[in-house]
């Protein structure tokens, strides 16, 4: 059985399997992206809620983990050479992953690297960007009178769907045919914007036919729709 009791993290959520890779998440955007991808591998895993509602991520056991405050974060118990690994930030995780299982992630050095820009891409530009968008289209409405913040926001957010688009054009998925890394970084942050932040309408997604329809294909797997509630909301 692994000895995971170097890492102050297992004190406050002690793992019931040791064995196993040890999630630590809220299903939010960057953490649904792990999930999903845990879920699509079929590598066993242990999940624990950090309730960010109860500033969770802040504590000192997490922060141990995740020096930036933030879920997502992995320990794996199994990590290169058979040592065990913490990571944060979902696309370092997400890569990890990948390597680690074979799965997800183009064979071709070319296109590995394509694949790597493209997730930049959902790092750098559409995760914060998003996320920026929403606090201010709905959280932060009723509290500035000045419309820049909220324009800036969701002129950003409609710029970085309609390059999407784009690229979406004759795909299935981001890559092409096969469903990656890619596709489990952006979707979850494209459904939040649409459902959770109700920004559709601003950002104009029904002129971009071929993210709402890539969304769909992405939302119907069964991996997607588990990791929404992965772990469970309190």
């Amino acid at each position: 059985m692994a000895d995971l009791s170097a890492f102050p993290v297992t004190k406050r959520w002690p793992p019931a399997h040791p064995d196993r890779l040890q999630l630590y998440s809220f299903p939010t955007p960057n953490g649904v992206k792990v999930s999903a991808m845990l879920e699509e591998t079929g590598l066993p895993y242990e999940a624990h809620l950090v309730n960010i509602f109860a500033d969770d991520q802040k504590t000192d056991e997490f922060v141990s983990l995740a020096p930036n405050g933030k879920i997502p974060a992995i320990l794996d118990p199994d990590g290169p050479e058979g040592a065990p690994l913490g990571l944060f930030e979902s696309g370092a995780i997400l890569l990890y992953l990948a390597e680690k299982t074979g799965k997800l992630m183009p064979a071709g050095a070319a296109e590995r690297w394509h694949a790597i820009q493209w997730l930049m891409f959902q790092m750098g530009g559409i995760g914060p960007f998003f996320g920026q968008m929403g606090h201010f289209y709905k959280f932060a409405a009723d509290r500035i009178t000045d419309p820049y913040p909220t324009e800036r926001y969701v002129n950003e957010a409609r710029r970085l769907t309609s390059v999407l688009n784009a690229r979406l054009q004759g795909r299935d998925y981001v890559m092409g045919s096969d469903y990656t890394i890619v596709d489990i970084a952006i979707w979850p942050w494209v459904r939040t914007a649409l459902d959770f932040y109700e920004a559709g309408e601003a950002i104009g997604i029904d002129d971009f036919p071929a993210v709402e329809d890539w969304l769909d294909r992405c939302m119907e797997r069964p991996a997607s729709m588990a990791a929404l509630n992965i772990p469970p909301r309190p």
